[in-house]
């Protein structure tokens, strides 16, 4: 075997372990959020202002008015919740947009009225849950520039920034778990999920 054959040779070796590591470490990273889903699976993102769980339940009586106000047709019932229909929403399909519309119709105080629609009022008032970025699998964290979660957040530059190569970066001081993010990601399963208000750990 020539020099030429033995260096081709320890090229495509090399290149097959290359390749090999690569896929496995996908794989792991992708069962990393697979996992992290199941762990949230019981908890639910409940439309914005709402009152902890426990109270929010207690106080919810299925009258669906916040989804019929709602201009996204993003709020969801489950009636298996508290069994008369407790809206929450799924936001990888579709997000909440802010309006606070149904925040404002809800008649027994189980979602909090916002008094503004303001920025600074909806991050005072309003903390559906946190997005959580997974670097091991996010585009920008693995030489694509991506940028798409960011363009989608309405706190740009406050709850999720970008660093060098659109790296996002969230700030649970600002981020009020809207979504718009999660939506917008364009890696699957997601690399950037909001982790519910109820989910304490």
């Amino acid at each position: 075997m020539n020099r030429m054959t033995r260096r081709r040779l320890l090229e495509g070796l090399l290149s097959t372990v290359s390749s090999t590591a690569v896929a496995g470490w996908m794989v792991r990273s992708r069962a990393r959020v697979l996992a992290r889903a199941e762990s949230w699976r019981e908890a639910v993102i409940r439309p914005p202002a709402a009152l902890p769980e426990e109270a929010f339940l207690s106080r919810c009586i299925g009258c669906r008015q916040c989804g019929d106000v709602c201009p996204n047709a993003c709020i969801q019932f489950n009636r298996y919740a508290n069994g008369i229909g407790a809206p929450y929403l799924r936001v990888r399909e579709k997000a909440c947009i802010l309006c606070m519309r149904c925040t404002r119709v809800c008649p027994t105080g189980a979602l909090q009225a916002v008094p503004t629609d303001t920025g600074e009022d909806i991050q005072a008032h309003v903390k559906m849950g946190c997005a959580v970025v997974d670097k091991n699998i996010c585009n920008s964290y693995n030489g694509f520039a991506c940028g798409a979660c960011v363009q989608a957040c309405p706190f740009k530059g406050q709850a999720l920034k970008a660093l060098t190569w659109e790296r996002p970066v969230v700030d649970p001081e600002f981020c009020v778990g809207c979504g718009l993010c999660e939506k917008a990601c364009i890696v699957y399963p997601q690399a950037i999920r909001v982790k519910p208000q109820s989910v304490k750990s």
